[in-house]
C-alpha cells in the first residue's frame, strides 16, 4: 500500500551536532554535521554529511556527499616563503594587541577554494589540499592525500592520491550525469530508492531516463 508522500518525508532541516563549530556556512536540506566537526566558509549541499572530527574551510560541496571521520578538506596552508611560516605572521592578533589578521594571506587562501561535486565519498582520514576540484561520483580512499583534481566517477587512493579505476564505463557515467538524480525532488527520490537498491545500474537508468515516474 502506498503511503502519502507527506508521511514519507522527514524534517528537512539540517542536523548539527551541538559540539560542531560552524562559521559563515550554508547548509542544504537534510544536511548533517557530526560531532566536533569544524567548518569555515563552507557550502554543504542537500543530503550531504560530515562524520565526526572532520574539518573544512573555503569549500563548496555538492549534494549527497559522504565525508568520513577525521577528514580534512582544504588543508591549511602556511606562507613558507616568508621569514616565518608560523601563524604569528598572518594571525598576529592571537598574540598581540593592535595587530590584525593578514588580509592578503586570507584572500590568498580563499582564492584556493576546493570544489566537490555531487555524490562524492571522501574516506576516513583523507586530506584534500587547497584548490582541488573533485568531480561527481568520485571516491577518495581512506588516508589519501589529494593534491590534484579528481575526474568524475574515479576512485583514487594513496599519498599522493592516484587513480585506481573508474566506477563505471564512460557511457554509464555520462548517463548518470544526464539523469542528475541528485536534483530530483525528495518525493521522487523516495520512490526510486527501492529500485536503486534492487536493479543493476543500466537497468535502473533505462527505467528512469524516460522521466515519466
Amino acid at each position: 500500500m502506498d503511503r502519502p508522500e507527506n508521511l514519507v518525508l522527514k524534517d528537512s532541516e539540517p542536523r548539527i551536532h551541538p559540539t560542531a563549530e560552524l562559521k559563515a556556512c550554508k547548509l542544504g536540506r537534510y544536511a548533517s554535521i557530526g560531532e566536533r566537526v569544524i567548518l569555515r566558509e563552507v557550502s554543504v549541499g542537500d543530503f550531504s554529511y560530515f562524520e565526526r572530527h572532520s574539518e573544512a574551510i573555503y569549500t563548496t560541496i555538492g549534494k549527497f556527499c559522504s565525508i568520513a571521520a577525521n577528514s580534512r578538506i582544504n588543508a591549511l596552508e602556511h606562507p613558507i616563503e616568508r621569514l616565518t611560516q608560523h601563524k604569528v605572521g598572518y594571525r598576529p592578533n592571537e598574540y598581540f594587541r593592535w595587530l590584525g589578521v593578514d588580509a592578503a594571506f586570507r584572500a590568498r587562501r580563499q582564492a584556493k577554494s576546493v570544489s566537490i561535486g555531487h555524490d562524492v565519498w571522501i574516506g576516513h582520514g583523507a586530506v584534500v589540499m587547497p584548490g582541488v576540484v573533485i568531480g561527481n561520483g568520485a571516491v577518495i580512499g581512506a588516508n589519501a592525500v589529494v593534491t590534484h583534481d579528481v575526474a568524475p566517477y574515479t576512485i583514487v587512493a594513496g599519498v599522493p592520491a592516484k587513480p585506481l579505476r573508474q566506477r563505471f564505463s564512460a557511457d554509464v557515467a555520462a548517463r548518470i550525469d544526464s539523469l542528475a538524480w541528485w536534483d530530483w525532488a525528495p518525493e521522487k527520490l523516495a520512490r526510486a530508492i527501492p529500485e536503486m537498491q534492487a536493479m543493476p545500474i543500466e537497468a535502473f537508468l533505462d527505467r528512469w531516463e524516460d522521466n515519466t515516474h
